[in-house]
């Protein structure tokens, strides 16, 4: 892709607006509990600063859907973004408006000043070109930093780029698709991706996409029932989409015609009820009773998927094991957190959850990068170009 990175554009004295990902939890007193996706960005802003830009940054949090909600504000992320750069940082009450732009045009050589949630504007998730630029308005240079909304056509990171001279991926930003070349496209072999969670509809085109590019893949987590169903085999009252049974089917049907290996659980915890306190017991991966349901992949197979993946090169994870928030189906997935943990290859993570188990189990430092985007990563291994990333293309 032709795309320039912050580094090679002039900054001194210049105005530049830099669409970052500040969609972080917070608590019922508005303090970001989890500042990941804040602290991420801080070596963009901070180069920024070094080398005399005017910094303003947009962000969403949650869904709004268009109008103002007070426990949307991204005002407690100007706050922690504050104490990592050691610097205030401004917050201006709004996108757009006489405070705002009094605000931007009082900004000094390496000040930071953060607006308020941008999708408190409905302009904004319709790719409105007037509201990308009013936002253009602001800046002399844009620059995209928030891998994790890459997906979305937004104003803030579509319409935005066509009313901007100078415009450039940010650190983070770079270092994903860096990443993802790495992984996908000119990646260290044997290659294996491991997918897991609730549901294959998410994920099908992923899995499917992979195929052609992968030495082996290993299905884990919820969506492993699918393709348990699709072998004629009981799941009993375990989550399963009978309308991708077919589905999964056709996915083993391709797999082995290519020769490709496609693992499953050989067994699981399976549990009378989805509860902490519940009755488990291990079986395998034939014997799921008609009265229970598959909560978590078993010992054997956290075995069998750590054989797997011993000699790999690459490994791409999207996707817990189990239902790992509840601590007695939890080990599957700390198993796999451990597997990559120990592994020589380029280790790559994305999605939530699997961000959540890396953080509980400690092990998030050991991998070799954690991706920032759940549905933008698997997007990309689904083949499809980013919009927020393709708008950068000179």
């Amino acid at each position: 892709m032709n795309i320039r990175t912050i580094d090679q554009l002039s900054l001194s004295g210049k105005r530049v607006l830099i669409r970052v990902d500040f969609n972080v939890p917070m608590d019922k007193s508005g303090n970001v509990t989890d500042d990941n996706r804040i602290r991420a960005v801080v070596p963009t802003v901070r180069y920024c600063i070094e080398h005399g830009a005017k910094v303003i940054l947009v962000s969403h949090l949650g869904r709004p859907k268009g109008t103002v909600v007070p426990d949307k504000s991204v005002a407690p992320a100007a706050k922690r973004l504050s104490s990592l750069l050691n610097l205030e940082v401004g917050f201006a009450p709004s996108c757009t408006g006489e405070a705002t732009e009094k605000a931007v045009a009082a900004l000094k050589e390496g000040d930071v000043l953060l607006l308020e949630n941008v999708r408190f504007h409905p302009e904004e998730e319709k790719n409105d070109d007037a509201f990308g630029a009013k936002l253009a308005s602001y800046c002399d240079v844009y620059v995209n930093d928030a891998f994790a909304t890459a997906h979305r056509a937004h104003a803030s990171n579509v319409a935005i780029t066509r009313h901007v001279k100078e415009k450039a991926a940010g650190f983070l930003l770079k270092k994903e698709i860096d990443y993802f070349e790495q992984a996908l496209v000119s990646p260290d072999r044997p290659l294996a991706a491991v997918f897991g969670g609730a549901k294959i509809s998410g994920k099908i085109e992923a899995i499917r996409s992979t195929l052609d590019r992968v030495d082996k893949v290993l299905i884990g987590g919820a969506m492993a029932n699918t393709f348990v169903a699709a072998h004629g085999y009981e799941t009993g009252k375990s989550l399963l989409e009978t309308e991708m049974v077919e589905t999964a089917r056709d996915v083993s049907r391709i797999a082995r015609e290519r020769k490709l290996k496609l693992y499953l659980p050989v067994d699981f915890v399976v549990a009378d009820r989805f509860d902490a306190t519940a009755f488990t017991k291990v079986v395998g991966f034939k014997e799921i009773p008609a009265n229970a349901m598959a909560v978590d992949i078993g010992p054997a197979s956290c075995l069998l998927f750590r054989e797997i993946l011993a000699d790999a090169r690459t490994i791409v994870w999207n996707g817990p094991m189990g239902a790992f928030e509840l601590p007695p189906f939890s080990a599957g997935t700390y198993n796999m957190c451990r597997i990559l943990s120990e592994s020589n290859a380029l280790t790559i993570v994305g999605g939530g959850d699997t961000d959540t188990a890396l953080h509980k189990t400690g092990l998030y430092s050991r991998m070799s990068y954690v991706s920032t985007g759940g549905g933008a990563f698997l997007e990309l291994l689904e083949g499809k170009k980013l919009p927020g990333i393709t708008a950068l293309e000179c």
